[in-house]
């Protein structure tokens, strides 16, 4: 049975994100090292973002203000003036980074355009989501732009009646096995899972190993093949 329609992820499968997660982290275990060790800072953060997803949400600006409240929780009173300043200017520079595509992205969507109708399924801010496709030039390359607070079944299920496709008729390809692969699979929709090398704890699960709907490919590219074997 051929594939009509094709959904992919956007942050860490079609442009560069955690990269700068990572060095706001750096940041702020820099800033906090005078009160908590870094492993503790940074088990501290992680806790802190997971409590506050269902307040604010994915993205830079909830992960700021989760930076802010860890400081204040670590160090209390002691924490200086100016280290609120120096978040607040971290979690800026999330929002400004430059947008970086993976290497081949745009040959790969070419390639995908050919098989399926392009649907671009991202969720966080919406604001940062819409600012980060337009600096990526890819806008025009898909048939339809959903950005969504959250990956979950539902979200999926409603996604295919509302491109009025089958869920064995779709694939949904990204780096979460927790966002993209497994609610994917749950509404009846294939799934390719492509791991990046820095990866949020969040985002992880487990592999759905030998489901016959599911594949772990090497990169994004590696997907129109996969799809083309796909109702043999």
């Amino acid at each position: 049975m051929p594939i009509d329609l094709i959904c992919l992820d956007a942050d860490d499968t079609l442009w560069h994100n955690m990269r700068h997660f990572e060095e706001a982290h750096d940041a702020f275990i820099a800033m906090l090292q005078p009160f908590a060790a870094a492993d503790v800072a940074r088990e501290t953060l992680d806790a802190c973002e997971a409590r506050n997803l269902k307040l604010y949400g994915y993205g830079a600006k909830g992960f700021t203000l989760s930076m802010i409240e860890t400081a204040l929780e670590l160090a209390g009173e002691r924490l200086p003036k100016g280290v609120i300043a120096d978040l607040l200017a971290a979690g800026r520079r999330l929002l400004a980074h430059p947008v970086e595509l993976l290497h081949g992205i745009e040959e790969t969507l070419d390639a995908l355009a050919e098989r399926g109708r392009l649907v671009l399924v991202t969720k966080g801010d919406l604001l940062h989501q819409e600012a980060k496709l337009a600096a990526s030039g890819l806008g025009d390359r898909f048939a339809g732009i959903e950005i969504v607070s959250d990956k979950t079944t539902e979200t999926f299920a409603r996604l295919f009646e509302r491109y009025g496709v089958a869920p064995d008729r779709a694939v949904m390809a990204g780096d979460s096995m927790r966002s993209d692969v497994l609610p994917a699979l749950a509404a009846g929709a294939w799934a390719a899972y492509v791991p990046q090398a820095l990866a949020w704890a969040h985002e992880a699960g487990d592999a759905p190993v030998g489901h016959p709907r599911f594949r772990q490919l090497p990169d994004l590219s590696a997907l129109p093949d996969w799809i083309d074997t796909i109702g043999r």
